[in-house]
């Protein structure tokens, strides 16, 4: 018999109130941050994004990423209690615009809380169809009652594992398009190693992204927004859409540099939004690669 500690930790916090959950949840991350074999992948981040400082600052910066990952968890259990947030949208102007003409593909990042704001846009716009691509990993916890609170919120899922593998799954992400619906990718993870993907510069080094977003947009001709959502303050985000990319080849010789033109637009938006919040990167994985592997650019 598997415990739900996370359940439990909800109970209890409904209970005794919001506190409970705050306190555990930064407990949990304190212990991650002092076990984690991937603490010094985000200490590598930080000594690329702020080359000049020491390397105790650089420690200092991850153990804020940790802590500040917790709000994204406390944000969604207050707002299954009817506490919704409250946000601001700079930018939507342009996708209001063209979803009144067609599709669109939103291109959110592990930088601020998309979660929530995939939650927000459906609340906003009920006749939305929205279908997001998430990564399916082995063994679930949080990420699987994530996932069913999106489904219930009238979101689409179609896991990445048997997803982008899939055809079929590849021809519903066209349709949505077609129909003048949301297809959300994520654009900084690269799930399997199977998986292709374009070499893009990121703080002066070596960074891959999916090549899938970019070519749903080739292919299906809908444009790229992309998207990010920061915590402002407690239970209060912004969000920013940027100006539409649409990506077009009049050949086969003009496909790959269109394409990657447009994933380095996108990882050029990914570096300045992570400069203006460095500690919402939630990203614990490899981002940033060796220059050994720099004979893999497109």
């Amino acid at each position: 018999m598997t415990i739900d500690y996370h359940a439990i930790l909800v109970r209890a916090a409904r209970l005794l109130g919001p506190w409970l959950f705050a306190l555990v949840a930064r407990i949990i991350a304190t212990g991650y941050f002092l076990c984690s074999r991937r603490v010094k992948e985000s200490r590598r981040l930080y000594a690329a994004l702020f080359p000049h400082r020491s390397s105790g600052y650089h420690l200092w910066c991850t153990f804020l990423q940790y802590q500040n990952f917790t709000t994204i968890h406390f944000d969604r259990f207050l707002g299954n209690q009817g506490r919704a947030p409250e946000f601001a949208c700079q930018g939507e102007e342009g996708l209001q615009t063209r979803l009144d003409q067609g599709g669109a593909i939103l291109l959110m990042s592990h930088l601020g809380n998309w979660e929530m704001a995939a939650r927000l846009l459906m609340q906003q716009r009920r006749d939305l169809h929205l279908l997001l691509y998430m990564g399916v990993k082995e063994k679930e916890g949080v990420e699987r009652t994530q996932k069913e609170e999106l489904q219930r919120a009238g979101v689409r899922i179609i896991g990445v594992d048997q997803g982008l593998a899939s055809p079929f799954a590849a021809v519903e992400g066209v349709r949505v398009l077609q129909s003048g619906g949301l297809v959300s990718m994520t654009g900084d993870v690269v799930w399997r190693p199977d998986q292709r993907r374009i070499a893009v510069t990121f703080l002066g080094g070596l960074a891959f992204v999916p090549e899938a977003p970019f070519i749903f947009a080739l292919v299906s001709g809908a444009p790229i927004f992309v998207f990010f959502a920061f915590r402002t303050g407690n239970n209060r985000y912004q969000f920013t859409f940027s100006e539409p990319i649409w990506i077009k080849s009049a050949g086969r010789r003009e496909r790959q540099a269109a394409l990657a033109e447009a994933a380095q637009h996108y990882a050029d938006l990914l570096e300045e939004a992570l400069r203006a919040h460095p500690f919402e990167w939630y990203h614990f994985n490899r981002f940033l690669h060796p220059p050994a592997q720099e004979s893999e650019r497109v």
